[in-house]
C-alpha cells in the first residue's frame, strides 16, 4: 500500500488541479422572432436574447462549453451549427445527422463540449432558411490564459468585424423566388458600357462571337452572386450607422473578418493601412503582408494593423459591387470625421475560362461555328456594320464610363502595386504532423441546373446522394471539381482540413471551409480522426438548401482497431485520439 501511495497523491492532485483551472462556461440563447429596423423599415426577423444579429460568445482553449438553446419560435424548430468547432458529432447541430434531431418549437436543447482549440469562429442556424433571417454570431476562443501564440501577435486592442446581410425579404421568400427564376434577382445586367468595352478590346467578330454563345446557353455574364437587395452590415450596423474600433497611438489591433453572410463574397481593404494575415479560418498562419483579401461566405481570417493616422475606413465591397459593408477605425479623443462611400470597383463578368467544357454541347459548338463563319461573311460583307456600332458605342462611351467591366470571376480589381492574399500564400505556423500519401483520392463535382435552382454535387441532391464513407484515421484527398460557373466556399463539419496550395505538405494551412471558383479544381487533404456523421456542403445558402450538400461517414469499420499511427519526418510516432 505504501509503494502506490505517492501515485495516489499525484493522481488526486492532477484531479484537483484539472478541477480548479478547468471553466465551465454556461450560455442560455433564447431564439424568437421580432419586428428589427435596420434601414428605416421594420421586418420581421429572429433574434438572439433580443439582438439581431446574435451575440458574440467567447471562451478560453479548455473550458467546458455549455449553451443551453431555448427555441420561443411558434411553429418552425431550429438548430445552432458551431462552425469550425472540433466536438462530438452529437453536439454539431445538423438535424438529422447523428443522432441530432433539431430543436422543436417551444423546445430546448444543452450543447456540451470541451472547448479544444482557439481561434475565431463563428455560429449560425442550420435549419432551412433562419441564418438569412438573423441566425448567426461570433465564437471567439482565446488561448488558454489569453497568452498570445507568437510575440508578433502581442495586441493592444481586439476587435470582431463580421461580415453580414439585411435583406427586406424573408430567406423562405428569396429561397420561393429563386425556384420560380433562378433570374429573379439578376438587376444588374450588362448595360452598353460593358459591351464596349468587350468590342474595343476583342474587336466586332469575337464580340459578336461570345454574345452569340451565352445567349445560346442562355447565362448571364453577371451571375456573380444570385441574390441582390441586400443590406451590408458589419457587426450588424450599416454603414451609415458606422460601427466604430478605437485605438490608442501606437497601438497593435488584431481584426477578426467573419464572412457571416448568407450568399456574398467579399474585397476587404483598409486604405493607406497595411495588413498582416496571422489565421486563416482559426487556425494559424505564418504572416503575411497584404494591402487586401477576398473572403468567401464562412470563411475568416485574423489580420494586425498598426495605424498611424487618426482615422480609417474599412471596406468591404461585394464582389457584384452591388454595395459596401463600411466600419471605421478611429484614434481616441480624435473627432471623427464623416466619409463618402468609396467608388465601387469595376464589376467581373464571367469569362469564357470560367465556363466548364461540360456547359457547352454539341449544338452550342455548332452554334459557335455557324457564328463565327457568320460574322466573318458579314465583316468580308461591308464596313457600314462596324462603323455604325463605334457610332453607336461611342455615343455611350461617356455616361457609362463609371461602369466599366474586367473579365474573370476572380479579377477583383487590385490597384497596380497593392497587394492581395492568394491562397497559395497561406502556410501553417506549426508544422503538420500527418504526413502521408493518402490512401484514396474522392472526387466531388459541383454542379447544377439554373433553369429548375437545383445545385448537386456527383450529379445528386442531397435527399438523393449515398453518403461518402471514409474509415477512421484514414488519410485521404478530398477533389472538388467545379462543373458550374459560380464559384461554391465548400464547408466540411467537424475536421480540419489541409488545403493543397502549392506549399511543402508540412507547411499546408489548415481551412474548415474552401472556396472553389468557377471552372477550377481544387484538392484538400484529411485525416479522418472525428467519429460520426457530418455535413459537407456549399455554404451559399440557397446553394445548400437547393441540395449542394451531402454526407460524410467517418466509421470505425473493425471495434478492434487500434486507432491510426502516423509516421512524423523524425521517424518519431504520433497516435491519433
Amino acid at each position: 500500500m505504501k509503494s502506490i501511495m505517492p501515485y495516489l497523491l499525484a493522481a488526486f492532485a492532477l484531479c484537483w488541479t484539472q478541477l480548479i483551472f478547468a471553466q465551465t462556461k454556461e450560455y442560455h440563447l433564447i431564439i424568437d422572432e421580432r419586428n428589427v429596423n435596420i434601414n428605416g423599415k421594420f421586418s420581421k426577423k429572429l433574434t438572439v436574447n433580443g439582438q439581431f444579429p446574435a451575440p458574440t460568445l467567447t471562451f478560453e482553449e479548455g473550458d467546458e462549453a455549455v449553451i443551453v438553446v431555448h427555441n420561443h419560435l411558434s411553429k418552425e424548430e431550429t438548430a445552432l451549427h458551431w462552425h469550425g468547432l472540433l466536438l462530438p458529432a452529437v453536439m454539431d447541430g445538423v438535424p438529422g445527422l447523428s443522432g441530432f434531431k433539431g430543436i422543436p418549437a417551444h423546445g430546448q436543447f444543452t450543447y456540451r463540449f470541451k472547448i479544444r482549440q482557439n481561434g475565431t469562429y463563428w455560429y449560425h442556424a442550420h435549419n432551412k432558411a433562419q441564418e438569412q433571417d438573423g441566425l448567426y454570431g461570433a465564437f471567439i476562443v482565446y488561448p488558454k490564459g489569453n497568452i498570445p501564440l507568437t510575440a508578433q501577435e502581442k495586441t493592444q486592442q481586439d476587435y470582431v468585424v463580421m461580415l453580414s446581410e439585411f435583406h427586406p425579404s424573408s430567406g423562405q421568400k428569396i429561397m420561393n423566388n429563386l425556384k420560380k427564376s433562378a433570374e429573379y434577382y439578376q438587376n444588374q445586367r450588362e448595360t452598353f458600357g460593358d459591351v464596349w468595352q468587350q468590342f474595343r478590346h476583342q474587336g466586332i467578330q469575337k464580340t459578336w462571337q461570345d454574345r452569340k454563345m451565352w445567349n445560346q446557353m442562355r447565362m448571364l455574364k453577371t451571375d456573380l452572386s444570385d441574390v441582390t437587395g441586400y443590406t451590408f452590415l458589419t457587426n450588424g450596423k450599416t454603414s451609415k450607422q458606422n460601427w466604430t474600433g478605437t485605438f490608442n497611438s501606437g497601438d497593435k489591433i488584431r481584426l477578426r473578418f467573419i464572412n457571416a453572410s448568407a450568399m456574398s463574397f467579399f474585397d476587404v481593404r483598409i486604405p493607406n493601412l497595411k495588413m498582416t494575415v496571422v489565421s486563416a479560418d482559426g487556425q494559424p498562419v505564418k504572416p503575411v503582408n497584404i494591402d487586401e483579401f477576398r473572403i468567401g461566405t464562412a470563411e475568416t481570417y485574423d489580420v494586425l494593423v498598426e495605424p498611424k493616422q487618426n482615422q480609417y475606413q474599412i471596406q468591404a465591397e461585394s464582389i457584384d459591387r452591388s454595395g459596401f459593408a463600411l466600419a471605421t477605425l478611429l484614434a481616441k479623443n480624435t473627432q471623427f470625421k464623416p466619409q463618402p462611400e468609396p467608388i465601387h470597383r469595376p464589376r467581373a463578368l464571367l469569362s469564357m475560362e470560367d465556363m466548364p467544357m461540360s456547359e457547352i454541347s454539341h449544338q452550342q459548338h455548332t452554334a459557335m461555328q455557324h457564328a463565327e463563319i457568320s460574322t466573318q461573311k458579314m465583316a468580308m460583307s461591308e464596313s457600314v456594320s462596324q462603323h455604325e456600332m463605334r457610332q453607336m458605342m461611342s455615343n455611350h462611351e461617356q455616361m457609362h464610363t463609371e461602369k466599366n467591366s474586367v473579365q474573370g470571376w476572380s479579377n477583383a480589381s487590385t490597384p497596380q502595386g497593392l497587394i492581395a492574399l492568394k491562397y497559395s500564400d497561406l502556410q501553417s505556423l506549426d508544422s503538420q504532423q500527418d504526413l502521408r500519401i493518402p490512401e484514396q483520392t474522392i472526387e466531388i463535382r459541383l454542379g447544377g441546373s439554373m433553369e429548375r435552382y437545383l445545385w448537386t454535387i456527383n450529379g445528386k441532391k442531397y435527399s438523393q446522394a449515398q453518403p461518402l464513407q471514409v474509415k477512421y484515421g484514414e488519410r485521404v484527398r478530398l477533389k472538388f471539381i467545379n462543373d458550374s460557373m459560380m464559384a461554391h466556399p465548400m464547408h466540411l463539419h467537424g475536421m480540419f482540413v489541409q488545403l493543397e496550395n502549392g506549399q511543402k505538405i508540412e507547411n499546408l494551412p489548415n481551412k474548415h471551409t474552401v472556396i472553389v471558383p468557377p471552372n477550377k479544381t481544387v484538392s484538400v487533404l484529411l485525416t479522418a480522426d472525428e467519429l460520426g456523421e457530418w455535413a459537407l456542403h456549399c455554404h451559399l445558402l440557397y446553394h445548400m438548401t437547393s441540395g449542394m450538400m451531402t454526407k460524410l461517414v467517418v466509421a470505425q469499420v473493425d471495434p478492434a482497431q487500434q486507432p491510426a499511427v502516423i509516421a512524423l519526418p523524425q521517424g518519431e510516432h504520433h497516435v491519433h485520439h
